[in-house]
């Protein structure tokens, strides 16, 4: 409740605002309460939905369990965490609301198993963003405005990522200076898709190891097919 209550007040407040600057003669912003309502339920929930069910789909865990239990190859028995990730995952991305389901957010394969859920998980952290700008347009009764902040805000988005790329693939200077392997830096990235633009490619599981052809004494999910014991 409360990832759809932090981003349905945030875009009441951006209404708010945009009322300010098209209502020239009216002493009111709209009713606080209702809006609330109106873009819980008409907007976040429906798109949340449909975005989470394309998790699903696409194997990301959506459960009451809190965990299931198989056996490694090994012989150990251990517990793959479980829980509503898919339904969580939807709106923390759509209401870009921070903390995940799991400790390393996005970089967790249960919240973001495919190449696929990576890209629309970055498209739905930028869809509310853009959208509210063709909305100031049109309650301002003029769209090129709308336009120029978009265009506005692209820039400014452009300019930032294209220096933390530089940064990012240069490494760390201090570590490279003591010899270590530092060419890139991974420090808190998903090792899967890296930190380049590579990430919107189609992902595929690893290959089991080698000698590793025994498979699990017991059936992982689908979500689990990752696994070298998938």
């Amino acid at each position: 409740m409360q990832n759809f209550l932090s981003a349905a007040t945030g875009i009441a407040v951006i209404f708010a605002l945009t009322r300010a600057y098209a209502r020239q003669k009216v002493s009111t912003l709209g009713n606080a309460w209702v809006d609330l309502t109106r873009i819980t339920l008409w907007l976040l929930l429906p798109i949340s939905l449909l975005i989470a069910l394309f998790f699903i789909q696409q194997g990301v865990p959506q459960s009451f369990s809190p965990n299931q239990g198989f056996t490694s190859l090994e012989g150990v028995r251990q517990m793959l965490p479980m829980g509503p990730v898919a339904s969580q995952e939807a709106i923390k991305m759509l209401g870009t609301n921070g903390g995940g389901f799991f400790n390393a957010n996005s970089a967790h394969p249960f919240e973001n198993p495919t190449a696929l859920t990576n890209l629309v998980q970055m498209l739905a952290i930028f869809l509310i963003p853009a959208a509210l700008c063709f909305a100031f347009g049109e309650v301002v009764g003029d769209r090129r405005q709308g336009r120029a902040i978009l265009w506005a805000m692209t820039l400014i988005f452009i300019v930032c990522v294209a220096v933390v790329m530089w940064a990012e693939t240069r490494g760390n200077p201090h570590l490279l200076s003591l010899g270590a392997d530092s060419s890139i830096n991974m420090e808190g990235k998903e090792s899967r898709f890296g930190i380049s633009p590579a990430a919107c490619l189609p992902w595929s599981p690893p290959p089991r190891p080698a000698g590793r052809s025994t498979p699990c004494t017991t059936p992982l999910p689908r979500w689990a097919e990752w696994s070298p014991c998938g």
